[in-house]
């Protein structure tokens, strides 16, 4: 396999909520599950990238996320070994981080891991971070336009974002395009 898709998690697999960590509260966006599976089926290898600075506020543990993303692949209905590899960033945002969104370097270790040829690989999220990582690593961004998205921020040259409404969107255009790309 050579393509990927690289996701954020709140606000583009589930419910944003601020400093979620209560499995309880897990919510999926509609249409989630099914857009997985089909990623899945057609060879996307799924890896899941979020930034968790509620770790390094010290508002929850590490413990807590393992608990959101154990509901979270519960919901999904798809197997636990749904997600390649995961990379959680629990940084605070004003302290020297290697792996917090926007740096790339997660998706750039993957790239060479696995091999996957960058022009087949897409970061999809809901914040500006989330677009620059993809942005950083030369693979194409998605934005996924939630509500609390900033739309004021505009397509980085040929490299995205490209926007949709929801992940479902987004899947149908990647998986219609013959070689994984999209034309927005």
């Amino acid at each position: 396999m050579n393509k990927a898709l690289f996701l954020d998690r709140d606000g583009t697999l589930i419910q944003h909520k601020p400093y979620l960590h209560k499995p309880e509260e897990v919510v999926l966006l509609p249409g989630t599950a099914d857009a997985l599976r089909r990623a899945r089926e057609a060879g996307y290898l799924l890896f899941l990238f979020t930034n968790q600075s509620g770790v390094g506020r010290g508002y929850f543990t590490w413990d807590d996320v393992h608990r959101v993303h154990a509901r979270m692949v519960e919901l999904l209905g798809l197997g636990a070994g749904l997600f390649t590899e995961t990379c959680v960033a629990p940084e605070h945002p004003d302290t020297p981080s290697l792996y917090r969104k926007p740096s790339p370097r997660f998706i750039l270790e993957m790239i060479g891991k696995y091999r996957l040829q960058t022009d087949r690989c897409w970061m999809i999220g809901d914040a500006p971070s989330d677009w620059e990582a993809g942005r950083l690593a030369a693979i194409k961004s998605i934005s996924l336009a939630q509500d609390r998205t900033i739309k004021a921020i505009g397509p980085h040259g040929g490299s995205g974002p490209y926007w949709y409404p929801d992940l479902s969107a987004a899947m149908r255009d990647i998986l219609a395009s013959p070689d994984g790309g999209c034309d927005p």
